[in-house]
């Protein structure tokens, strides 16, 4: 009878040394070579995008300790699942095997059935390990997270693909019907998913093509892998962290591209500009002033067109503020400003700068000696407007870059004049 499972799970490698990539892992001093070569397995949560080998190197754990090998997901299961996996653990503990527990989509779980798992852990029942594609720092129980070692996996490179490829193509006695250039764009194109690339493998081998396939014949053949980008995950913030951080480093050729990431996504466009005109204000400011109403207009320009056609609004504005000058004085100034306000909320204004529109308040001294700065000779009075019981404060501080130099020269001038003002009173 022939095999009829997908060829990602009849290709899966029995033993450490066979899996592709996680050198980090599992290179030498990686945690999971030391438990291998220990031959003693911990807890352990493995976090990395789909199809990168967190089934697989759990599967592969277990076989390396010869341990019984018990997959459970996350999305089916529940409490009920967990005690009866449990129960049959200790039946097997008392005939000398262990049990490796490896839930899939462990946040799936909830704080409940997390917890349930805790006391197993403990008392080591089963040596549990958890795969998840989220961060597990903000989907799962402090508990259950000081109970395990974590392990990062990264998307598997061009490199690794390829040999996975070559693997294949030894496995089914058949090579793919692609030129060079179109096995490595199904590589490429497979963005890091092992399983991805070996279900086309599959595909390809079984329609019989009678001639190699290009690159864009290859497209043309099967349905492009999405981009990995998720709208609300930890993606999400990654993608949008990079766009930011480019920016801020002014490498505009990087912030176009990690925008082009979040567009091709399926991003919501109206998300991506609010963050581009927060930069435009907290990251630029007053060094360059038109950035804000550039990326006001950008936006109104993309909600009035749409994309395509708005698209080209969205790359002008990424340019143009990956390319200005860069200030946080004006957000220094706000934070300054706030924590004195905070700490002297109880002082009054200066009488003289009050407006006094009944007889009582003039009465009190409102508006007494104001002066009207307009009509002075230069236009600056040096009256104070602090409270009378502080001393003058300085929060702004303008940096000699793009407009703020021309802003730093003006507060130089006012406060020239106000230094003038005191000397002559």
């Amino acid at each position: 009878m022939s095999d009829t499972r997908p060829l990602a799970d009849i290709m899966r490698p029995n033993t450490i040394d066979d899996v592709v990539g996680q050198r980090a892992l599992l290179g030498e001093n990686g945690i999971i070579r030391r438990m291998v070569d220990n031959h003693k397995l911990s807890n352990l949560l493995l976090w990395g995008p789909p199809g990168c080998g967190k089934t697989t190197i759990a599967r592969a754990l277990a076989n390396s300790v010869d341990m019984d090998f018990v997959p459970m997901s996350a999305v089916f299961s529940g409490t009920a699942d967990i005690k009866k996996t449990m129960e049959a653990a200790r039946t097997n503990a008392l005939i000398g095997r262990g049990t490796l527990l490896f839930i899939d989509e462990i946040h799936r779980f909830n704080k409940t059935q997390q917890d349930t798992l805790l006391p197993y852990l403990e008392d080591g029942t089963v040596v549990f390990i958890g795969a998840t594609t989220e961060n597990p720092s903000f989907n799962l129980n402090n508990a259950l997270l000081s109970r395990c070692h974590i392990g990062v996996l990264e998307p598997l490179d061009t490199d690794d693909l390829l040999t996975l490829i070559n693997r294949a193509e030894k496995h089914l006695g058949a090579k793919l019907p692609l030129n060079a250039d179109a096995k490595k764009h199904l590589a490429e194109i497979s963005d890091g998913d092992a399983r991805f690339l070996l279900n086309t493998v599959e595909y390809l081998v079984s329609a019989k093509f009678k001639k190699n396939l290009s690159p864009d014949e290859l497209d043309n053949v099967i349905q492009k892998r999405a981009p990995l980008s998720d709208k609300s995950g930890d993606e999400h913030y990654n993608m949008i962290s990079a766009v930011h951080k480019s920016l801020r480093a002014s490498d505009t050729d990087a912030a176009l591209y990690w925008v082009a990431r979040m567009m091709t996504a399926g991003q919501d466009p109206m998300y991506i500009f609010r963050r581009l005109t927060r930069f435009a204000m907290e990251d630029i400011g007053l060094a360059d002033p038109n950035a804000m109403q550039l990326a006001l207009a950008a936006w109104q320009i993309y909600e009035r067109m749409g994309s395509p056609e708005g698209d080209i609004a969205m790359t002008e504005l990424v340019i143009y503020l990956g390319t200005a000058p860069k200030s946080i004085s004006a957000y220094k100034a706000q934070s300054a400003s706030y924590a004195v306000a905070k700490r002297t909320s109880n002082l009054m204004p200066p009488k003289n700068i009050l407006n006094a529109p009944t007889k009582m308040m003039k009465n009190l001294g409102y508006g007494k000696d104001y002066i009207y700065d307009p009509e002075t000779e230069s236009g600056c009075s040096g009256q104070n407007c602090f409270p009378e019981s502080m001393d003058r404060q300085s929060f702004y501080h303008p940096i000699e870059r793009g407009f703020e130099r021309e802003i730093k020269k003006r507060l130089e001038y006012w406060d020239a004049m106000r230094r003038r003002a005191k000397q002559d009173d």
